[in-house]
């Protein structure tokens, strides 16, 4: 699978549960849509990713990649109800950085 950097440096930060590295995969006025929410710039990012780190343990395994939409499907292991599933991330990229994601089932 042939992942843009960000996105290989994104898998690898939530794996590791490193909030900080996670946030540093977007642009300072990135937003992330998850959830029902929408998390605006990398320090409220950082805040909702620490979070859900802390309350669901999640790990991602990329199950595939769309080139063209830049859709990531992987499938999510950890501490919450249906464990695991399979999410879509939806990226729009900019400057090898993140400037948007909205994760949906």
């Amino acid at each position: 699978m042939n992942l843009p950097k960000v996105i290989t440096d994104l898998i690898e930060a939530q794996n590791n549960f490193d909030s900080i590295a996670y946030a540093n995969c977007f642009n300072e006025n990135a937003e992330v849509f998850d959830e029902g929410k929408t998390h605006n710039g990398k320090t409220e990012i950082e805040k909702w990713i620490d979070k859900a780190n802390k309350d669901y343990n999640a790990t991602m395994k990329p199950l595939d990649y769309n080139e063209n939409e830049n859709i990531l499907s992987a499938e999510v292991l950890g501490d919450f109800p249906g464990s695991p599933i399979v999410l879509k991330y939806h990226f729009q990229l900019s400057d090898g950085h993140i400037q948007s994601l909205k994760v949906t089932g």
